[in-house]
């Protein structure tokens, strides 16, 4: 065991504790406070972006429902680095940002391409111009929808949106506009993110209007929440809470990776609305992008476990003293899936692995530390030691990623039921909302309207004495009622008396 890996476990349990993120929260209070300054939110705009679209037209909602100072900036796109299937990631985006737009009642709809050159180079001038006339909050929302639906009427919806005491917008030269850019990605840069409509506060970041309650929870906590006003503008999906008898449940295709953050804390969640639907939840594993050539920069890394931590805490998912399977470890981890597969107990096996690697620390990458994972989901270790010898694995991980990539997407968790592709942990409601789509065999079963809170307080009242103590411990209480290999017997070629 190296160094690293005896560190590493105790390391990132401080460092993405939630007490250690309410002090650094605490901590910037302090010295806002102590300048006397307003509730400063830097908000991060690239034009062409759909996710930029949907957070840029959403500014003026935040700001009547927040006593909030917003500083915005136009930044271009992600570096290569951040972003190595660009045209999957443009191609996505749109798809993904209609979603988002049906669910929450917004304006943008997918036409399958994207804008034109001059189109954003002009809003990009107009925007840069709104905010030297502080008037960003205002433009930014006619101009966005413009720019994706008719590119003739960006002019119009600029110069539309002042008041009668305003001069019309001139847009700023392109010179200026491109030193604009240029500051506002060093600076984006600087304070640690790499995407556009994402918002910085306090030292803590948040992507889109997806993490957008995690802003508006911290800005209500400091009283910061103008009178009138409750709730989030854009809630996250709620899990489903009571079996659904479906006359033909649709399978569910999970795409996941063992070094995937937001993979372990997604996978419980996934295997349990499978068990209340009654549908199959397919197993597809890949190799992580690090492990297949594409690069992972350092700003990203930390956004993610950052966030990831965030999102398992919401949850009530046990997460942050990692122990990062990268390289052997995930090919070790890898190579007992199909044993686990074929014993009955691939759920009970990956569960196991998520939790020890992601919650516990635990160094897969060590006999001892594999061992441990596996047995406790129902695997002989001697069975487990011969599996480790075969490699026919790595076809499969390789056919489940081509699959994958077939879908348009690239990147993991991934999800397919039916006709219906989605990317990551926090589109399930999606893959539910599609599960719920076929007729119930009853009618007075729920249909998924009932769902339970997110507060750490109800779920933990649907637990009984002795798991609201493991989950304490950070133990997964739910791992132990996983299927623990129910069924065939173990392979015949590593029978022991």
């Amino acid at each position: 065991m190296s160094i690293k890996t005896l560190l590493m476990p105790a390391i990132s349990q401080r460092l993405l504790s939630r007490q250690r993120l309410l002090r650094l929260r605490e901590k910037a209070e302090t010295a806002r406070r102590s300048k006397s300054l307003p509730h400063e939110v830097h908000y991060f705009h690239q034009v062409d972006d759909p996710y930029s679209t949907l957070a840029g037209t959403s500014l003026q909602k935040l700001i009547q429902r927040y006593d909030i100072t917003l500083m915005p900036h136009v930044v271009g796109p992600p570096p290569d680095s951040a972003a190595p299937e660009r045209d999957k990631l443009i191609a996505y985006s749109r798809k993904d940002a209609a979603l988002l737009a049906r669910r929450f009642g917004l304006a943008f709809a997918d036409e399958h391409r994207q804008p034109t050159a001059p189109a954003i180079e002009y809003a990009s001038r107009v925007l840069v111009a709104a905010i030297a006339a502080g008037r960003f909050n205002h433009v930014v929302g006619p101009v966005a929808t413009g720019l994706w639906s008719d590119e003739a009427a960006i002019p119009d919806a600029a110069s539309s949106q002042r008041d009668a005491e305003s001069s019309p917008l001139t847009a700023a030269s392109t010179e200026a506009t491109q030193a604009h850019i240029a500051t506002s990605n060093a600076l984006r840069q600087r304070l640690g993110h790499y995407l556009g409509a994402t918002f910085y506060y306090g030292g803590e970041w948040y992507w889109g209007i997806d993490r957008l309650y995690h802003l508006e929870q911290r800005l209500q906590e400091l009283g910061a929440q103008r009178p009138g006003f409750s709730g989030y503008l854009f809630p996250p999906g709620i899990d489903l809470k009571d079996p659904v008898r479906m006359a033909s449940p649709q399978p569910i295709d999970f795409f996941v990776s063992l070094r995937s953050p937001y993979s372990a804390i997604v996978t419980p969640r996934v295997y349990e609305l499978g068990r209340l639907t009654g549908a199959e939840v397919r197993l597809r594993y890949v190799l992580p992008m690090v492990m297949r050539g594409l690069p992972v920069p350092r700003e990203k890394r930390t956004y993610i476990s950052q966030d990831a931590a965030r999102e398992a805490f919401v949850r009530g998912t046990p997460f942050g003293r990692l122990n990062d399977p990268v390289g052997r470890p995930t090919e070790r981890g890898i190579a007992l899936i199909p044993l686990a597969q074929h014993m009955g107990c691939s759920e009970a096996y990956l569960r196991s692995f998520m939790h020890g690697v992601w919650a516990e620390g635990i160094d897969a990458g060590s006999d001892r530390g594999l061992r441990t994972i596996a047995t406790r989901a129902g695997l002989s270790w001697a069975d487990a030691q011969q599996a480790l010898s075969n490699e026919s694995w790595r076809a499969v991980a390789e056919k489940n990623r081509e699959e994958m990539f077939a879908l348009g997407l690239w990147g993991v968790p991934s999800f397919r039921v039916g006709d219906v592709a989605v990317w990551g942990q926090d589109r399930l409601w999606a893959v539910e909302e599609e599960l719920l789509k076929g007729d119930a065999m009853d009618a007075s079963l729920p249909m998924g309207k009932e769902m339970r809170s997110l507060s750490g307080k109800s779920m933990n009242s649907r637990l009984s004495g002795s798991e609201k103590k493991a989950r304490a411990r950070g133990v997964d209480p739910l791992m132990d009622t996983a299927s623990k290999c129910p069924r065939r017997d173990r392979p015949r070629s590593s029978q022991t008396p």
